[in-house]
């Protein structure tokens, strides 16, 4: 505890509680606190995440979900309440998305997820196959099998919207641990919610809905986005997990008010 406080560890007490509990062997905890000390994520070391009340595997070079996105899963599990819903979970990385949704929907849903990096689709496939998911490898939509066109209820995508210019400015973390297509969301860093926001028209079924993750300032330019794209822009906001979810409703889908 005390080399990962002078290390800088914010919670270091908690950490060395969990590093021990990991460790098999006192030379495998020294391993354990020196990758740590040099900067490693805790989650790489321990191999998973607590996130959303699940435990879920992540593996070094695999993006880590960040306590902010609960909003995103609480948003996306509450319009898929009823049974057979089908949810794809778009640029999946760990799965934590999916896992989570499925986890809130008590497994009712019908659950799809696709990713480009096969590191991110060997843990998203190790954290949704328990709970019946399908997980595809590839570019957005292209990862997807056309039986999923116009069939899709929840459309859930935890996209990267960090600027680039803005990449250096990240926790040592995350900048030198975690995969730039992870983090890097273009020139104002929403490249990609523009590109699902486009193509979420051929997959959404009638009264679909698409779900990103954004921050406060970017949604002006991403509600455009899904203007643009045909959708309906709503956004939710929680204030002390300081984060923020656009809403996108097709044609046909049930409304609901800003928060």
């Amino acid at each position: 505890m005390a080399r990962l406080r002078a290390a800088g560890c914010v919670s270091a007490e908690e950490e060395a509680s969990l590093l021990v509990s990991a460790a098999r062997h006192p030379a495998e905890l020294r391993a354990m606190v020196d990758r740590r000390v040099s900067g490693v994520p805790l989650e790489h070391i321990l191999g998973w995440v607590r996130f959303c009340g699940i435990r879920v595997a992540v593996a070094p070079g695999v993006f880590v979900p960040r306590p902010r996105t609960g909003l995103l899963v609480r948003a996306a599990a509450a319009l898929a309440g009823r049974d057979g819903t089908t949810v794809v979970d778009l640029g999946c990385g760990s799965g934590a998305v999916g896992a989570a949704v499925s986890a809130a929907a008590a497994g009712r849903i019908r659950l799809y997820a696709a990713d480009l990096d096969p590191a991110a689709v060997a843990c998203a496939r190790r954290n949704l196959a328990p709970v019946g998911g399908q997980v595809f490898q590839g570019d957005l939509f292209a990862a997807l099998p056309d039986r999923l066109r116009h069939r899709v209820d929840v459309l859930v995508a935890n996209l990267p919207y960090v600027p680039t210019g803005a990449i250096g400015l990240l926790p040592p973390e995350a900048r030198l641990h975690e995969p730039r297509h992870a983090l890097d969301g273009g020139t104002d860093g929403l490249d990609l919610v523009r590109r699902v926001a486009a193509g979420a028209g051929g997959w959404l079924a009638p009264g679909g809905y698409l779900l990103v993750e954004t921050s406060h300032r970017q949604v002006p330019a991403a509600r455009r986005a899904f203007a643009r794209a045909g959708l309906t822009p709503r956004m939710v906001r929680d204030d002390e997990l300081e984060a923020t979810v656009l809403i996108g409703f097709s044609a046909g889908s049930a409304d609901l008010r800003d928060n």
